[in-house]
This record gives C-alpha cells, structure tokens and sequence, in this order.
C-alpha cells in the first residue's frame, strides 16, 4: 500500500489550502482514512479522521470549524479543506489509512502512512 499525499505550500495567515492523498496498491473496504500533523520539536497529533462511508468524522478542537475532511470516489482518496488558516497550522501534515475508524492518535501507529506535506502559514 502506497499513500501519496499533495498539497501543500506557503500561504498568508487567513488564506486556504487542500490537502489531497490517494492510496494505491491494494483493494480498500471499510477503512478509515485520516490526516495527522508534525510541527518542529513537537509530537505528532492527529487533526482529523473520516470513516469508510464518510458519514463519522473527527476534528481535533484546534481546527474544528476551519477544515474538513472528506472521502472522494473511489473511496481510497481523502481530502482536508483548511480554511482560516493561523501560522499554528504550520507544520507536516501526513494521512494515513486505517484498517478501523478511531479517533484516538495511539490506535494509528500501525497504520499506513504516506510522506509529508509541509504547509507553512505566514503571519
């Protein structure tokens, strides 16, 4: 399983990006996908998960209410809307696929990870 994530770049405090990321090499069915974010000096912290159909969905408290998360058709494919942005939100966002939904960062370390997407907010 390969995950290529796209998207990000350099952008005011304000301003919007999307972040895309497509799985490849294996057949999907009822997994989770979901996006994850690294700052420097900083852990790892999950931002947002969605469900296999799409209908559950988990934001982290710092973005809700400026992203959202979605599945595309073929559901291999997630996407995150991040509007509103704050140079907080500087960091590598990664996703990652899930054989099961949670919303709890621990249960995604085995998961399949795709590389980074460095998002950088200016102030």
């Amino acid at each position: 399983v390969q995950l290529q994530a796209f998207g990000g770049g350099l952008v005011q405090a304000g301003g919007s990006l999307r972040l895309s990321c497509a799985a490849s090499g294996r057949t999907f069915s009822s997994h989770a996908m979901g996006w994850f974010r690294q700052a420097p000096g900083k852990e790892r912290d999950i931002v947002s998960v969605i469900s296999w159909g799409g209908g559950t969905t988990y934001y982290a408290d710092s973005v809700k209410g400026r992203f959202t998360i979605s599945r595309g058709n073929p559901k291999n494919t997630v996407y995150l809307q991040m509007n509103s942005l704050k140079p907080e939100d500087t960091a590598v966002y990664y996703c990652a696929v899930n054989r099961y939904y949670t919303r709890h960062a621990e249960d995604w370390r085995d998961s399949t990870w795709g590389q980074g997407t460095q998002v950088t907010v200016s102030s």
